[in-house]
């Protein structure tokens, strides 16, 4: 059963982060530490924050692949910051706050089984991106502007600006740390408009847009992570 879930929750986060090589897929795969409860067992699923469509949220996860959230609360592996997520709904144009949280009894206890237990502490960051449930379809010009980034409280510094885009054609998403690409996609889009012109070449403006905005070592060791975003373009 362990190996069993080790390779469903590899191939989800393959899946939501984009193309993965088998080799990626093998060496970033979830701890087999994770404890095998099922969901209609968890104490805590009440708390579990699930989003829906037309709500926006932070997915992540962490160097351990141990801290993660994917926007569900239906299996331990890719949902253990789910608990107290900083999920919202989108209601137009305007400032949104997103977030997530280990310091909580049900992330504890889907990380270690006890949930008083507060001994593992996430650590680094292998994938972060605000997203926009069905957002293509529900809000298809939307824009996501980031404007700070928070961990623990503490404002880290932007090296670069985030895009918005969709890697589904069904979710809007902007990516603020996603390793598996070097520049921004061909549907790249800003509150200024398209990144690259009618023939798939990069504008100027591209050149102050990445896939990765934020420094790793402003993660190294994490408990809370808030984004302050603008959502625009919303007619």
């Amino acid at each position: 059963m362990k190996k069993l879930t080790t390779i469903l929750t590899a191939v989800v986060m393959c899946t939501a982060l984009g193309s993965c090589s088998n080799k990626d897929k093998k060496e970033n795969s979830v701890s087999s530490s994770i404890p095998e409860a099922t969901r209609p067992t968890d104490p805590y699923i009440d708390d579990a924050v699930e989003a829906k469509s037309g709500e926006v949220y932070l997915a992540v996860a962490d160097s351990q692949w141990k801290a993660q959230y994917l926007g569900t609360n239906d299996g331990i592996g890719t949902s253990t910051l789910s608990y107290d997520a900083g999920v919202v709904e989108i209601t137009g144009n305007g400032d949104y706050t997103v977030s997530v949280n280990s310091d909580t009894e049900g992330f504890r206890y889907a990380v270690s089984g006890n949930s008083d237990n507060k001994e593992f502490v996430p650590k680094g960051m292998e994938f972060m991106a605000v997203m926009i449930k069905e957002g293509e379809t529900k809000f298809p010009d939307a824009v996501i502007t980031v404007n700070e980034i928070r961990v623990d409280g503490t404002p880290v510094e932007l090296t670069a600006k985030a895009y918005t885009s969709s890697d589904d054609g069904i979710n809007t998403r902007a990516n603020l740390i996603n390793k598996w690409t070097s520049k921004p996609s061909p549907d790249a889009r800003c509150a200024d408009g398209a990144l690259y012109d009618g023939n798939g070449e990069p504008l100027d403006i591209c050149a102050e847009y990445s896939p990765c905005i934020v420094e790793d070592e402003a993660f190294a060791q994490w408990t809370e992570v808030e984004v302050d975003i603008t959502i625009s373009g919303i007619k």
